[in-house]
């Protein structure tokens, strides 16, 4: 059976078992950090946290809440981030004083990630943490302290498990690599 994602599948990167298996002990590890957290908040960064954080948050057993945010940084049919982040939709609760898990689905260059930290730790959280699914150590261009990490994959240019191909297949399984080729064909 052809599925509507296959022209663009080069391989699968990381099949739903593995992706699953780690984020249930990336849980695990949430859950031993956070015994003896202050009102413990899991912020995400829509659109592509929100299929990361769904399946973690059952695996985090110590009580707490959830928030989001929407930035961008990339514009449209990009591939890269721009580097010029806004931040599109923003926390409903105030963090002072609480402990902040923020969940993120992919770190790239940092650019992003470096942005929000900033503004949340203006906000005066007691703790502010990083919770990320994937990290591309290699386009790293500002240092990031990731506290949980599912995995560190190479340069490639990822889709499901909540990351779009434009804005499509964020609801695959697993996490497929995208064949540049036939993408750049279709455009």
């Amino acid at each position: 059976m052809t599925h509507p994602y296959s022209p663009y599948l080069a391989e699968i990167l990381l099949d739903s078992e593995t992706v699953q298996t780690r984020v249930q002990e990336l849980g695990a590890q949430i859950t031993e950090s956070y015994q003896d957290a202050r009102n413990l908040l899991l912020v995400c960064i829509l659109k592509g946290g929100v299929m990361f954080l769904t399946d973690l948050m059952r695996h985090v057993d110590v009580p707490h809440s959830i928030d989001f945010m929407a930035v961008s940084s990339y514009g449209a049919g990009a591939r890269r981030s721009t580097g010029h982040v806004r931040i599109v939709m923003d926390l409903e609760r105030d963090i002072s004083g609480r402990d902040v898990l923020l969940v993120e689905d992919i770190i790239d260059s940092g650019h992003t990630l470096s942005y929000i930290i900033g503004q949340l730790k203006a906000r005066n959280p007691h703790s502010l943490r990083i919770c990320s699914l994937l990290s591309k150590p290699s386009r790293r261009e500002v240092d990031i302290a990731i506290d949980f990490l599912g995995f560190e994959i190479p340069d490639k240019f990822v889709f499901g498990y909540g990351l779009d191909l434009d804005e499509k297949f964020r609801n695959l399984p697993f996490i497929g690599v995208v064949d540049l080729a036939a993408l750049d064909g279709k455009n």
